[in-house]
């Protein structure tokens, strides 16, 4: 076992990937630049050495790369192509929504897109343009396989199924867990790091993981908003509150066989969630609890989530738009109490 932080166990996965299986290879902007930090966020640092030819640096053209991935794809390689911010995934929609996503079916099975699509979200001091959470555009779309990691075991075992999936995937890390160094730190990270064990492992793409067993209230997060949540359960098991915390992980397809079966025991239900309120995720999630489980709540689902705005750039605003652990745990503990 070794203690390893996100960015070292995505790295060392596509090592592994691109080792096993020579279909696979990475493309994307800046990944693989002689003395660079491989990519935003030190990633793919050093794998262009290991991997001659395998590590393809491309111009600031997302739909252009993007296209050449999905290409790929069809034609039998295994590509993992990387955004340096998932806002830029909107410039890449076209291919990944109108052929990734349909080709598949269009094809009566015949062809198949088993691509990654790696994609950094979240506020951290960039901008609008550089902080949305970008999952909420894509899990609605047929065709895609969306997850998002929280932890480090989680981010290698489950970009090692994606890469061996036949579907394309979009893979969201968020850039406050990536625990990378030196000058790709980032001020106010969460450590997400985990003990990664020696030799092949997966973690199957359909499927929340509980972090936190409990009987009062469930908490539903992920990427940051999971570990906010495991803080807010901490703070209301203080306060005689159990609360259950489910890191979702996988956005499409969900897995409402744990979250059903967490909502039966609770009866209570907070989501937290980055990114505005309206046409979220935890909307979708929401309506979905609803329709599967009303009968088992005891309150309707509450959702704590960002204002309908765009990403401050502010500091003070920037914080105040990510929800944090205290608000989900005021929002849990006023369900609490009716």
């Amino acid at each position: 076992m070794k203690r390893q932080g996100i960015a070292e166990a995505l790295r060392d996965a596509i090592t592994e990937e691109m080792t096993r299986d020579p279909s696979v290879f990475c493309i994307g902007e800046d990944i693989g630049v002689p003395g660079g930090w491989g990519g935003a966020f030190t990633v793919t640092l050093g794998l262009s050495e290991k991997f001659p030819g395998r590590i393809i640096d491309t111009p600031i053209a997302e739909l252009g790369f993007t296209g050449i991935a999905v290409g790929a794809a069809m034609m039998g390689m295994r590509p993992i192509a990387d955004v340096q911010y998932g806002d830029f995934l909107f410039l890449a929609s076209d291919q990944l929504i109108n052929n990734a996503a349909k080709m598949r079916y269009m094809s009566g099975g015949a062809i198949t897109v088993p691509m990654v699509m790696r994609a950094p979200v979240g506020a951290t001091g960039r901008g609008s343009q550089h902080a949305q959470s970008m999952e909420r555009y894509f899990t609605g779309v047929p065709g895609l396989k969306v997850v998002a990691v929280s932890n480090a075991y989680d981010a290698k075992g489950m970009l090692k199924a994606a890469v061996r999936d036949d579907n394309p995937v979009l893979f969201f890390e968020h850039k406050l867990l990536y625990g990378s160094k030196g000058a790709r730190a980032e001020p106010g990270a969460v450590d997400a790091t985990s003990e990664i064990p020696e030799g092949d492992y997966t973690v199957p793409l359909d499927k929340a993981a509980v972090r936190r067993e409990g009987n009062d209230v469930t908490l539903l997060g992920w990427l940051l908003m999971a570990h906010n949540s495991l803080a807010a359960a901490g703070t209301l098991g203080g306060e005689g509150i159990d609360a259950e915390v489910i890191d979702v992980r996988s956005l499409s397809p969900f897995d409402y066989e744990t979250i059903g079966a967490s909502v039966r025991k609770t009866g209570r239900v907070v989501i937290a969630e980055e990114g505005p309120k309206t046409g979220g995720v935890s909307a979708e999630l929401a309506a979905g609890i609803a329709e599967r489980f009303g009968k088992f709540l005891k309150e309707p689902v509450v959702r704590v989530a960002s204002a309908d705005v765009p990403v401050p750039f502010t500091p003070i605003l920037e914080n105040d738009y990510r929800p944090d652990a205290a608000k989900i745990a005021a929002a849990a503990r006023k369900l609490i109490k009716g």
